[in-house]
């Protein structure tokens, strides 16, 4: 490890599920190992434990959860005021099922965190107000964050406390949308109280960008684009960037979420060998790029450039 390794921590997040958020946040993890050869940190703060099933599979994260080697446990010691979570214990090294993409790491979710979420509000704050509710994640991350040249960070669908330990490591956060409109009216609020939040904690957190997720050749799914990218012409500070590059709707994305036991899968077989592929690599090239990063012979998309110039 080098002393000039920069460390780009990423939230993805939507106040509505279904959008693809999982699929973005591992596939981008997947992409950024295996083409970049980059060390990725995938924080799964989401009760419904998904990026973690994709990464290590069930049997792995029940043999976790059972032992209490899951982030639920952080959170158990911010109520309780107690230090039983133990980091090295948590931190599952090496986790990707895809060949090459040996530089991921992942602290894991638990479906525990569904009971436990409601709770947190009960987080003691110390004394002097000195603990933060939002502080739990980072206090306890912050010593190896500089260890990965990205941290991402999948968040719950809404912008409760667990969601907000995610945003206090971040510095951006990516917004994967369907485009139609109960996926995408609520972006200029995730903005806003995002923006709020950071005010708060005196530490920016800038949008990265919208990913057009599920994309299909329809024409609610067309014009939404549309009018997202003409929002953002109008209004930039209330609705991101669209990023030009969408990923298409294809079943490649339920093969990606049943994790392949024994052998390791190239990156073809876990996401597609023609279209989503091309798509999911595409995006990262264009992440990496809007993040000032070299990327080496980019990949232009002819078919969807007219939509998305």
């Amino acid at each position: 490890m080098t002393g000039s390794r920069k460390t780009h921590i990423i939230s993805t997040i939507n106040l509505k599920g279904g959008v693809g958020k999982t699929t973005v946040s591992v596939a981008l993890a997947d992409f950024l190992s295996y083409r970049f050869n980059k060390r990725v940190l995938v924080v799964d703060l989401d009760p419904q434990t998904n990026a973690t099933l994709m990464l290590i599979g069930e049997i792995r994260w029940r043999q976790l959860n059972d032992a209490g080697n899951t982030l639920v446990q952080l959170f158990r010691d911010e109520l309780d005021a107690s230090a039983q979570f133990d980091l090295k214990g948590t931190l599952q090294r090496n986790v990707s099922n895809v060949w090459s993409a040996n530089s991921i790491d992942l602290l894991p979710s638990s479906l525990d965190l569904i009971e436990l979420q409601d709770r947190l509000t009960e987080i003691p704050r110390g004394k002097f107000n000195a603990r933060r509710p939002c502080d739990g994640l980072w206090r306890r991350l912050k010593d190896i964050l500089p260890e990965y040249d990205f941290v991402i960070v999948d968040c719950p669908p809404n912008l409760g406390i667990i969601t907000q330990n995610g945003l206090r490591l971040s510095d951006k956060y990516i917004i994967p949308v369907i485009p139609d409109y109960l996926s995408t009216y609520g972006i200029p609020q995730i903005v806003s109280q995002i923006e709020e939040f950071a005010e708060e904690i005196a530490k920016p957190i800038e949008p990265l960008g919208i990913v057009i997720s599920k994309y299909r050749k329809i024409n609610v799914h067309m014009n939404t684009t549309q009018e997202l990218i003409q929002k953002h012409k109008n209004d930039p500070k209330k609705w991101p960037t669209v990023f030009k590059q969408p990923i298409r709707l294809s079943s490649p994305t339920a093969r990606a979420a049943e994790f392949t036991h024994g052998d390791k899968i190239t990156i073809k077989q876990k996401w597609g060998s023609t279209d989503y592929h091309s798509d999911l690599l595409t995006l990262t090239e264009e992440i990496l790029q809007s993040l000032g990063e070299t990327v080496e012979n980019r990949r232009q998309n002819t078919e969807f450039g007219g939509y998305f110039n």
